[in-house]
């Protein structure tokens, strides 16, 4: 592992780094905001997916969620959003699929499946590399996201019970089999069967398996997403018929990029500071 920049951030330390990924087989970046409490202990770990054509700077840089993280004691960890090396034909040929769109599946169809394994390296590999050189506490672990990483922090958490004790997403896709931008991800790295896309559709997922606590979403009305890309309906749908918990706030006039995520941040990062304060 190497540090590429260190800063210091209200009391607390901001670093990009970079290391040797045994899932992706390439070099993978990440960020940490390691809060002040982190210097006496273990503290909260709030993992943060990223969207489309994003990388592990862009919620670091753009949401401003340092400054109450340092005041909850919470460390923050952000991934980058697809391997970026070794290039792969057709990798920059769409901003919505390839390089910055990996969409925190692990691909099975060639080329993709040998590098493009972003579901097993944020559930697995990344938090083992945090809890292993920082001083988080794997028990108390949250998970988050915007966009296609909504989705990928919904994902997550349905599919590994008692791993994340908190969910919470802005502006999530929801239901990736019934958008396009989810079908041409999940036709490209996992084929033209769509049973084996299943296992990375939130609102079929929720359907089978709830979520062990409440699942928190804000999402702007004014969203030229929505519609078409996101469809928070069908999941809000699919938590009432399985009684999964959830809150759905949906804002007027707010749109799909970070000046809403600005917005509303600290009512999430409190969101997860609850649920993780608890040791044990």
């Amino acid at each position: 592992m190497k540090t590429l920049s260190e800063h210091a951030c209200f009391g607390g330390t901001q670093r990009f780094l970079a290391h040797d990924s045994r899932e992706c087989r390439t070099e993978m970046r990440f960020s940490v905001y390691e809060p002040p409490q982190a210097r006496d202990g273990r503290v909260p770990v709030l993992y943060y997916l990223a969207g489309l054509t994003c990388t592990e700077e862009t919620f670091m840089i753009k949401a401003g969620a340092q400054r109450l993280a340092a005041e909850l004691g919470l460390m923050l960890v952000a991934p980058d959003t697809s391997p970026r090396s070794p290039r792969l034909p057709g990798d920059d040929a769409s901003w919505d699929f390839g390089l910055g769109a990996g969409f925190y599946v692990d691909a099975t169809e060639t080329p993709w499946s040998a590098h493009y394994r972003m579901y097993s390296y944020v559930t697995r590999e990344l938090p083992e590399l945090i809890a292993a050189n920082f001083a988080a506490d794997p028990a108390r672990q949250g998970i988050f996201g915007h966009s296609m990483g909504g989705h990928g922090a919904l994902v997550c958490a349905l599919r590994m019970p008692g791993q994340y004790r908190s969910v919470s997403a802005f502006a999530p896709i929801t239901a990736p089999m019934q958008c396009p931008w989810g079908q041409k991800a999940f036709t490209g790295y996992l084929g033209r069967d769509e049973s084996t896309w299943l296992a990375y559709d939130a609102t079929v997922l929720v359907s089978q398996r709830p979520f062990d606590g409440t699942i928190l979403i804000d999402q702007g009305t004014a969203d030229k997403f929505l519609a078409e890309q996101l469809k928070s309906d069908l999941f809000a749908d699919a938590c009432r018929a399985s009684r999964q918990a959830f809150e759905l706030r949906m804002h007027a006039g707010y749109d799909h990029g970070y000046y809403f995520i600005q917005t509303f941040v600290a009512d999430h990062l409190r969101w997860h500071a609850g649920a993780l304060a608890k040791k044990g």
